[in-house]
């Protein structure tokens, strides 16, 4: 589910970025897709790391579903 967001915030942004046309607002606009692109590694990485310690199935899958993983 957060990837999702994700995903959607960084598609929004670079439709808008491709409209602009002023540098300092193309600037800001690259910056915040960037720090996007950080907090979908953190997800990511989160996500991996959460599985590898979770041993329990029905756990891992009620967290699946629950958009953590």
């Amino acid at each position: 589910m957060t990837r999702d967001v994700l995903k959607n915030i960084e598609e929004l942004l670079e439709e808008i970025q491709n409209d602009i046309e002023t540098p300092d607002a193309s600037y800001n606009l690259r910056t915040a897709r960037q720090l996007l692109d950080v907090l979908y590694e953190r997800n990511e990485e989160l996500s991996v790391t959460v599985n590898e310690a979770v041993s329990d199935d029905e756990l891992r899958e009620r967290l699946s579903d629950l958009g953590y993983l």
